[in-house]
């Protein structure tokens, strides 16, 4: 009975959530690359971005309504979250642009939360019925795995940028390692000829004396 119950609050939750998605895509370098959603009129979206790795860590973003409106545009962002309520019913077009860059490809994250977010004890309260202690625990559990997931996928971000950001670190020092040790040679290969220079010039004096 009480697993039954349970079972009808998780999909009685899963049910209301929201529509979306999340993806992650790389960015070719001078390229532009567009996504479509569709929206109701009144509904409440939330879009929200984050460079994961390639040059400064930064692209553009354009979100257009249907009517050809500019909801939301900047320029260079590393990362940035924008919601907005659909004055228009119809397809919502959001570009990344990666066009300000000649060689340097993007790694862009970015998640599309489409609905408004209603908390599941609402929902169930609006049935005038008592939840029991199931009940209740369900729809802890399924709110508290919603949080867990929005952390994991924050901190795998993070993870991603910080070891992006190392590995172009240690190859910039590894470069920049192998010019020092490039240059310590020729310097030395150039004070030998020098030195050998006197050595041969002071040869030919003497022989001439």
């Amino acid at each position: 009975m009480y697993t039954l119950a349970a079972f009808c609050v998780v999909w009685i939750v899963a049910a209301h959530c929201v529509f979306g998605g999340e993806l992650t895509f790389e960015l070719p370098d001078n390229d532009k690359m567009c996504f479509y959603e569709n929206v109701d009129k009144g509904v409440q979206a939330t879009i929200e971005f984050q460079v994961i790795t390639g040059g400064n860590y930064d692209v553009d973003l354009e979100l257009t309504a249907p009517n050809g409106q500019v909801l939301y545009k900047d320029i260079k962002k590393q990362y940035d979250s924008f919601t907005w309520t659909a004055q228009y019913q119809g397809i919502h077009t959001f570009c990344f642009s990666n066009e300000f860059s000649t060689f340097t490809h993007k790694v862009v994250y970015f998640d599309l939360e489409v609905g408004d977010d209603k908390p599941a004890v609402e929902e169930m309260g609006s049935h005038h019925t008592a939840m029991t202690l199931m009940e209740t625990s369900s729809v802890n559990v399924f709110e508290s795995l919603n949080k867990v997931v929005d952390h994991q996928t924050h901190h795998r971000l993070r993870e991603a940028q910080g070891r992006g950001f190392a590995e172009d670190l240690n190859e910039r020092v590894l470069y920049w390692s192998v010019g020092e040790s490039v240059l310590v040679v020729l310097i030395g290969i150039g004070q030998i000829l020098v030195l050998r220079s006197f050595f041969t010039t002071s040869t030919k004096s003497y022989s001439r004396l």
